[in-house]
């Protein structure tokens, strides 16, 4: 079936109906984001063999990376909700302007976030870095901030192709990134005296980044030429192409507030690496481990997130609000049992998890305790997650801002350094250091989880009445 049929009209409306159509549309999400993981779970083996100070600047450079481009990437994303209900209204030409609309937003970005990778002085200054760590750091950012523009564009594609039922366009291609960093990464990394190329240790990994981006973004322009399933979107119309203020606008207006709301999620996460740092090589290697793990484990419930939210956008767009608040709710329902369960079989199994990583005893032993609260971490990263998606396919995303601002940097961040840091005399030991990290940004979420429910009860309830009359 067409992904313009299926936004046309449901099929079952049960618990089951909602999940057979939700799961094609997550599993190549979820494959594709398991994909662009794939990156850093490489980049981090690699690394992890070749040098402890090279894996500390891995941290501590992903860090500044993932804050810069998923903030940036946030506002980009705002093509999906409005595409989304577009698709869903059939105002398929319409929809197609959007794409141009997005990558003028993406190389506006791409200007301010590619300066900010290149002089990567205030995340260093965060992090303490010692200078045979900032040093390698510097490299790697200089290499990403080549890549940024080319990621920025192929979000849009990413978030178009989503929004119109078409993930396995885009899963193809990150699996075909993915198959080329691979290689990359491991020669440049390590080197091939042979070829006479010198072991450059992460930099290496920032340079195949680069250049597996700037492929894959060349690749998707080619698609999307020469697929006619866009010709239906009147891509190539002259009259798309020029930046048009009210559409910028319009993007801006969800963009800016979604993007504040990832970027608040991830460094509410990613700078907990640039703290940990000050504890030593050894407890942020640790912590590397435990968090690429944990971001192994978020793809799962992104992508049945990413598929919720799709087809609440799109209903809605159809006008059938009732089948948009089913679909939110039996949303919700899959993904936290799926991620209690997967969490679950990681916490059994932790100790041979951490070592297909690393042999190094100090570094298991410092990701050993941090892996303790993958459950609970990972339920409730979930749940907050979902329904963040849906809130934002209600076109929603300042009130959630504001609640993330409060639960991950408050509790999460503030509360991770206080116990890490600041509370040596008041709280028992075995909450110090890296692991009062984890237990804060645990408890951050969890309330994030909660907020957000709440909020989501209150958006379908006044949906309900204003569809009735009553409100």
């Amino acid at each position: 079936m067409s992904g313009a049929a299926r936004a046309g009209a449901p099929a079952a409306t049960g618990w089951g109906g909602s999940v057979r159509r939700i799961v094609p549309l997550a599993w190549p999400l979820f494959i594709g984001q398991l994909a662009v993981l794939g990156f850093a779970t490489v980049d981090t083996m690699l690394v992890a063999r070749h040098s402890a100070t090279d894996l500390a600047a891995l941290a501590v450079g992903s860090a500044a990376y993932i804050t810069v481009f998923i903030g940036l990437m946030g506002a980009v994303l705002a093509i999906g909700p409005i595409v989304g209900q577009l698709f869903g209204a059939q105002r398929l030409h319409e929809a197609g302007h959007q794409v141009w609309q997005a990558g003028w937003l993406a190389l506006a970005m791409s200007l301010l976030g590619s300066a900010l990778l290149a002089f990567p002085e205030p995340f260093l200054a965060l992090a303490q870095a010692s200078p045979a760590v900032a040093d390698k750091v510097r490299g790697y950012l200089l290499a990403l901030a080549a890549a940024l523009p080319a990621a920025l564009l192929f979000t849009v594609y990413r978030g178009f192709n989503n929004a119109v039922s078409r993930p396995k366009a885009v899963m193809a291609l990150q699996l075909g990134g993915l198959a080329l960093k691979v290689p990359l990464s491991w020669l440049l990394v390590a080197g091939s005296p042979g070829l006479g190329l010198p072991a450059l240790g992460v930099v290496g990994c920032g340079i195949a980044t680069a250049l597996v981006m700037w492929a894959q973004l060349i690749v998707a322009l080619w698609v999307m030429r020469r697929d006619s399933f866009y010709q239906r979107f009147d891509l190539a119309q002259a009259g798309h192409r020029a930046p048009h203020g009210p559409s910028l606008r319009a993007l801006l207006k969800l963009g800016i507030p979604m993007g504040l709301t990832i970027l608040v999620e991830v460094t509410g996460f990613s700078f907990m690496a640039i703290f940990i740092s000050r504890l030593g090589e050894t407890a942020v290697a640790g912590h590397q481990i435990a968090a690429n793990l944990v971001s192994i484990l978020f793809m799962m419930p992104l992508g049945l997130s990413n598929a919720t939210s799709t087809l609440v956008a799109q209903r809605i767009g159809a006008g059938d609000l009732r089948d948009a608040r089913r679909l939110g709710w039996h949303g919700l329902q899959l993904t936290l049992g799926v991620a209690l369960v997967m969490g679950l079989a990681v916490f059994a199994t932790r100790e041979g998890v951490v070592r297909l990583y690393t042999g190094n005893a100090a570094v298991v032993a410092a990701a050993l305790p941090l892996l303790a609260w993958v459950a609970l971490f990972h339920a409730a990263d979930a749940v907050q997650t979902l329904v963040a998606f849906v809130l934002r396919a209600w076109r929603i995303a300042t009130v959630p801002m504001v609640i993330y601002v409060v639960a991950l940097w408050g509790v999460g961040l503030g509360g991770g350094y206080w116990l890490a840091f600041a509370s040596q005399t008041s709280t028992p030991a075995a909450w110090h250091g890296a692991r009062g990290f984890w237990i804060a940004s645990t408890t951050g979420l969890t309330l994030s989880a909660l907020a957000l429910t709440v909020l989501l009860v209150w958006v379908m309830s006044r949906q309900t009445s204003a569809r009735t009359g009553t409100a």
